[in-house]
């Protein structure tokens, strides 16, 4: 029960970064980077903010903790992350060699599961669906909002 209830503490914590990235104006993803039980890197999605289409929540939150660490290896940590990663942050996740991956909602348009685990590192552990439906909503409501605007414009 303590690891539920952990996980879910740690995801509520990559929904403040998603938050942030909404306000940003851009899409609402956010992770969160934890070892031994601590926290060690917070980011959400930035592509918009540094034109850049690999900032995305994933791959800023595995350099901020590999710059913390001293280390390109990540094999003791747990990334919490609101979105299913797409492929591109899965290969960077595989890299990193990250000990287990946790995420809160689907993508069944650009998930990495479309292809399958194999895109990750064979030694991590995955787990899904944490909040899932308050990280399904962000998503929803920015999308929409999104539409909205397009129409009206």
């Amino acid at each position: 029960m303590l690891s539920v209830q952990t996980d879910v503490f740690f995801m509520k914590e990559a929904i403040k970064e998603a938050k942030k990235a909404r306000a940003a104006g851009e899409v609402p993803v956010g992770a969160v980077i934890v070892s031994q039980g601590r926290i060690i890197a917070r980011a959400h999605n930035q592509t918009e903010l540094l034109s850049d289409v690999t900032a995305h929540a994933e791959m800023m939150a595995i350099t901020s903790a590999a710059s913390y660490l001293g280390s390109k290896y990540l094999k003791q940590c747990t990334m919490f992350i609101t979105l299913e990663p797409c492929i591109m942050c899965a290969g960077a996740l595989k890299w990193a060699q990250l000990g287990k991956v946790v995420y809160g909602a689907s993508d069944d348009q650009k998930g990495f599961m479309l292809y399958g685990k194999e895109l990750l590192h064979p030694s991590t552990k995955l787990e899904f669906g944490i909040l899932y439906d308050e990280c399904s909503q962000l998503l929803k409501d920015f999308f929409e909002e999104k539409r909205r605007l397009k129409k009206n414009s």
